[in-house]
């Protein structure tokens, strides 16, 4: 004799496989959303306003990073990518160096430091 009931117990049993596999899937879901979010990007507050609006160099220009290779030489100078000889506004990139950039226009020119609140001096001698 054959149990006609197997066959709704097997449906049964793929529907809760099914629920306990959408369960699980649920948080990972959530997660995936929350990592469209930048993770290099600053918390709020820091860089376009607050504490570090009062560190801006020239007006609000800040420089954020320097790219030197054998070939070439750039900067991001508030959030926009300029490369050696390139305009920014109405100013010229002149100069990258490791910790600074030279921006010339026809006023004259501005050097913008990646730590302006940082001054390098000279240690004193190391003792035996």
């Amino acid at each position: 004799m054959r149990d006609e009931g197997g066959g709704a117990g097997r449906r049964a049993g793929a529907r809760r496989l099914a629920l306990l596999a959408a369960a699980l899937l649920v948080p990972a879901a959530a997660s995936a959303q929350k990592l469209t979010v930048d993770p290099m990007r600053p918390p709020a507050g820091i860089g376009a306003g607050g504490a570090d609006a009062e560190r801006d160099t020239g007006g609000g220009i800040r420089l954020q990073t320097v790219m030197i290779s054998p070939t070439q030489r750039a900067a991001v100078i508030s959030g926009v990518m300029v490369k050696l000889g390139e305009k920014f506004g109405e100013a010229v990139l002149v100069r990258v160096s490791e910790s600074e950039v030279v921006l010339k226009s026809g006023s004259g020119q501005q050097v913008l430091k990646i730590h302006p609140d940082v001054e390098k001096r000279e240690s004193g001698k190391v003792r035996p």
